[in-house]
């Protein structure tokens, strides 16, 4: 949607949008639980990834977050940022983002085919021949904003790699991220549907491979929350894997001593020794996992008893087997090979005249709006150039 109005501010194009769906946006319509984090304050190329995640540089800097909001607000949209630089549209819902896009593609030099599924991109003389399974189209050029594989139940696609692929392209390993992560360990069940907030680190044959701060949600099979999403790239891809959790990151581990050192004057049962500080529920699985079931009480529990509690309230560590698939994930990391297109226009180096943008290409940002930043800004270049505007 992007590219295509990007492309149809050249007065001179005739733009057609190729849409395999009965409606444009589906997939937008999800993100962010209904909520679209459109964007983020924060994002600089620090934040992408990918085999060279420098290609995403000049595309980033020619349309960064201030021209995307202006962009935006331009076809309509207000927003709000929260403090944590996430920007949501100011009604809370992804609707409201799908709408506006909706109504700007609504320009007389504009044409939309919906539940067209393109199956085959040729290269023809003058351009390319786009076909569906009962139709073809000429163009004279082609920009693939197919998006990725992830989120298969809400569009998610191999077609945009596949077309890619067929015009001499190439794709890299293509493997879930922003996912959910499955662990072994047995108390995830006995705490599915817990939220909690904490420090989460993720250790890799013993080495630090990824750490963040948020929120965590336990899940009948393992980890999720956006906490996870932030630290779960490439996790799971061999060796061991550890997700070490923090529930108190604000308390020092002999604060915390200290104030269960206090409450065995009380006589209360030992289920209760963390109440009113953690969740209960994550409270007496976490006094569980110390060691200490129940039947007694508080009073009765020894001095190593107590720090056991406290080093696993402060360090609960976590097997880490595999990540969910590619229908639970946001982004597809991995796909097109980006050194095969141009940064500074989106066009391929292999054939001229075909452009990609967004998901298919070997680029994805961190959890937090990055993505769709990343969608915005090379779908417009990519419309730009094909279209014939200067940038």
């Amino acid at each position: 949607m992007a590219a295509a109005i990007a492309a149809s501010d050249c007065p001179d194009s005739q733009v057609i949008l190729f849409e395999r769906q009965a409606r444009v946006g589906r997939k937008l319509q999800v993100t962010g639980n209904g909520r679209c984090n459109l964007t983020n304050l924060h994002a600089d190329i620090s934040r992408y990834h990918g085999d060279d995640a420098g290609f995403a540089q000049q595309a980033l800097r020619k349309m960064p977050v201030e021209e995307t909001l202006a962009w935006f607000r331009n076809l309509g949209l207000y927003t709000v940022a929260e403090n944590t630089g996430r920007v949501y549209p100011y009604s809370d819902q992804a609707n409201s983002v799908v709408d506006v896009l909706r109504f700007a593609l609504e320009r007389t030099n504009i044409r939309q085919k919906l539940g067209f599924e393109v199956v085959r991109i040729k290269k023809v003389d003058g351009g390319f021949s786009v076909e569906s399974k009962d139709e073809k189209v000429f163009c004279h050029k082609v920009i693939v904003a197919c998006g990725g594989l992830a989120g298969t139940k809400a569009g998610g696609t191999m077609a945009g790699y596949k077309l890619l692929r067929s015009l001499g392209h190439h794709i890299t390993k293509l493997r879930p991220n922003l996912v959910q992560l499955k662990s072994s360990w047995k108390g995830c069940g006995a705490l599915k549907g817990v939220r909690a907030g904490c420090h989460a680190a993720i250790y890799h044959d013993g080495i630090l491979h990824s750490e963040s701060r948020g929120e965590l949600q336990f899940t009948e099979y393992g980890l999720s929350g956006p906490v996870i999403f932030e630290i779960c790239r490439d996790v799971c891809l061999g060796g061991e894997w550890i997700c070490k959790l923090d529930f108190l990151p604000d308390m020092e581990e002999d604060t915390l001593f200290s104030e269960l050192v206090r409450r065995k004057m009380t006589h209360l049962p030992v289920e209760e020794l963390l109440t009113g500080i953690l969740h209960n529920r994550l409270g007496r699985v976490l006094t569980a996992a110390a060691g200490i079931h129940g039947g007694g009480l508080i009073a009765d529990l020894g001095e190593e008893q107590l720090r056991e509690v406290c080093h696993i309230a402060k360090g609960l560590e976590v097997s880490l087997t595999e990540t969910l698939g590619m229908d639970s994930a946001q982004v597809t990391a991995g796909g097109a090979v980006t050194g095969e297109f141009d940064p500074e226009t989106m066009e391929s180096r292999l054939v001229p005249g075909l452009y990609a943008c967004g998901e298919v290409l070997d680029i994805d940002g961190d959890c937090g709006g990055f993505n769709l930043q990343w969608a915005w800004s090379s779908g417009s270049l990519a419309g730009c150039c094909a279209g014939g505007k200067e940038q």
